[in-house]
């Protein structure tokens, strides 16, 4: 079985679920943030300029997903945008925006993908990957 990989930096004291702020996790890590008119991606991790930028067109939601997976890039040291470095960022945002509680919550609510990724504040991307990782996926 293959090792996970261990993130190139370490921060303390990060919370989980809508309390998490990837903006601020960005800022801590030195790590600049742009909003962009870029056509060819969501976001696009520079770690020659250890910025992240995020296409500006987006609603709020999609940009907060996207600074997640562009500081999971950052942490795990990604230098391209490879299927297996897409896997790890999505898996880490998904780790990172959704709170196991929260969703147990919800999911005794309603069994909508689509419901539960709009409390949650993810994209239902990140909601299925998250889903899947944990097996709770129907």
């Amino acid at each position: 079985m293959p090792q996970p990989v261990t993130p190139k930096w370490t921060t303390t004291n990060l919370t989980n679920g809508r309390a998490y702020d990837p903006y601020e996790h960005a800022d801590e890590l030195g790590i600049q943030v742009l909003f962009r008119p870029i056509r060819t991606a969501n976001e696009m991790w520079l770690p020659d300029h250890h910025t992240i930028v995020i296409r500006e067109s987006m609603r709020a939601v999609h940009r907060r997903n996207a600074c997640a997976h562009g500081v999971a890039h950052a942490l795990y040291g990604h230098e391209d945008d490879r299927p297996k470095h897409e896997v790890q960022a999505d898996r880490y945002a998904a780790e990172r925006l959704i709170d196991p509680t929260e969703l147990q919550e919800l999911m005794r609510w309603t069994p909508d993908a689509a419901r539960l990724a709009l409390e949650l504040g993810v994209t239902g991307r990140l909601l299925r990957v998250y889903l899947n990782v944990h097996h709770l996926a129907s």
